[in-house]
């Protein structure tokens, strides 16, 4: 499927050479509002800041779904996660993108360079139908779709299992203290395994941290509700308040060894995703509990990638990109005094992580998916402010055109080369743009933006619900759909036919 790409390669050698390196720097629920340099008073954030001085600042970018997983696959594939029913990934989902795919890492790989993910996978791991072996190899993953190197936090800090998968292996793991996950009791408990604390059942051994609702209370690891039931491993476990400083020495090892040629990393934190658990140096570090500290955390990492890049003087020829699968989570059971939000009776504590805009996590409103995205490449990219509507989907398209690396017909079919806006020279972007959570989809064009709610029973199209002005009414308050038919019959249609077709990219 890759002949194409893969004739080319050989005349990409030499270019790659002096090709920049890439990073990208993924939070996971941070929003909008979560940056200083978006707005923030209340969490600093000097080193993402730092970035924006240096590089380009968006204020119109955009992951694709209100959710992790989903946007996680739209960036990596190239493909709106719809395509493939791709929603929020359980604990032993299987893995989501097909392993015969052109991905993000497989078009860097042709163009000569080493690929690593270190941090949150949340994308399945293992084949469908097929049980996940943890205690053998656990694949296929990220290796299989185009990474060198993987040292991966398996689903989500919040979710079973809570330990790190090295490559396609449990790092650490005791053969004669077997793991085993599932979604009940019944379905892990094996005679020999370690037995963890049920919180359905004892709630009290949630001594870390506590969770109000029912979703959180499985598995206690750690002292930590979790989603899914876990067995076995020990040895194996993770130390929650210890996760950001593994991933950073994992980055920085990854940086030294391989300065020398071109990289590619895709650094995916699992900050600030629940149960926010920094480590105790950033406790107290804000007046928004842990939500807010975590916050802090996730400014050091990133900081401590820029020092790594300074220090190997490849500041100068690597471009850093630094964004979030989605916009905040206000309310997810845990009860780490992160409420923040004054519009659902939640205690004020002076931030909205949201900025201006309307909703966060697990929504098609703004807030939902314009999330912080700064990109900097001292070597190409003038620092400032762009408000071109761009999308971490057309990644792939993007770099594909600046490592004139042709992308086969079919494959990564919503990206969109995008690279113009990516480096400052178009100010604009795209003229139209999907965001989608579940069963809702919205599409923007330019200002305006329609919302629809996907039809029930035989047919699979679209009800609009809502249509908003941005230009007028930016936290989308104001329902025009009753004001503008003609407006709406024709977002409708364009909606329904990206929906239909094979691709958006032409």
């Amino acid at each position: 499927m890759f002949a194409l790409l893969i004739a080319f390669s050989g005349l990409l050698n030499g270019w790659a050479e002096r090709a920049p390196n890439v990073v990208i720097i993924y939070g996971d629920d941070v929003g909008y509002g979560d940056v200083g340099a978006y707005g923030s008073t209340m969490i600093p954030t000097p080193n993402i800041d730092r970035l924006a001085t240096e590089g380009l600042r968006f204020i119109d970018g955009h992951c694709t779904a209100g959710t992790c997983s989903p946007s996680r696959f739209s960036m990596l594939s190239g493909i709106h996660a719809f395509r493939h029913d791709v929603g929020i990934l359980p604990p032993n989902a299987p893995l989501t993108i097909p392993t015969d795919a052109l991905t993000l890492p497989k078009l860097f790989q042709t163009a000569g360079y080493a690929t690593a993910v270190i941090g949150k996978w949340h994308l399945g791991l293992g084949k469908e139908g097929v049980p996940t072996d943890w205690n053998g190899e656990v694949k296929p993953g990220p290796l299989e779709i185009g990474f060198n190197s993987s040292f991966l936090l398996p689903s989500t800090n919040d979710r079973v299992p809570c330990v790190y998968l090295a490559g396609h292996r449990v790092l650490n793991l005791d053969p004669s203290d077997p793991l085993f996950v599932g979604a009940s009791p019944r379905a892990v408990n094996r005679p020999g395994s370690t037995a963890y604390p049920d919180a359905m059942v004892n709630p009290q051994a949630m001594t870390k941290v506590w969770c109000k609702g029912e979703q959180h209370r499985n598995s206690v690891i750690n002292g930590i509700g979790r989603i899914g039931y876990m067995a076995g491993g020990k040895s194996a476990l993770w130390n929650d308040e210890e996760m950001a400083d593994v991933f950073v020495k994992q980055a920085k090892a990854y940086i030294a060894g391989n300065r020398d040629q071109p990289f590619f990393l895709y650094f995916s934190s699992q900050d600030i995703h629940a149960p926010r658990t920094p480590h105790p140096r950033f406790q107290g570090k804000t007046k928004l509990s842990a939500r807010g500290d975590a916050m802090v955390q996730f400014d050091w990492s990133t900081g401590q990638i820029m020092q790594a890049l300074d220090a190997h003087g490849l500041a100068e020829n690597t471009i850093v990109i630094f964004s979030s699968d989605n916009g905040p989570v206000y309310q997810d059971a845990y009860d780490d005094g992160s409420g923040h939000r004054r519009d659902i009776g939640e205690v004020d504590r002076g931030h909205d992580a949201s900025g201006i805009w309307r909703d966060g996590k697990y929504s098609v409103y703004e807030g939902g998916t314009r999330v912080p995205l700064i990109i900097r490449w001292p070597a190409r990219i003038r620092p400032g402010v762009s408000d071109a509507m761009v999308n971490q989907i057309d990644f792939i398209a993007s770099f594909a055109a600046l490592l004139k690396v042709p992308l086969p017909q079919g494959e990564a079919r919503d990206s969109r080369n995008t690279l113009a806006a990516f480096l400052g020279q178009d100010a604009a972007g795209h003229e139209f743009m999907i965001e989608e959570n579940g069963r809702r989809i919205a599409l923007r064009q330019r200002n305006w933006k329609l919302i629809a709610q996907r039809k029930k029973g035989p047919s699979t199209g679209f009800d609009p619900v809502e249509l908003y002005d941005l230009a007028s009414d930016p936290g989308e308050r104001e329902n025009l759909i009753q004001r503008h038919p003609e407006r709406v019959e024709s977002m409708n249609a364009k909606l329904n036919e990206m929906r239909r077709s094979s691709g958006i990219r032409k």
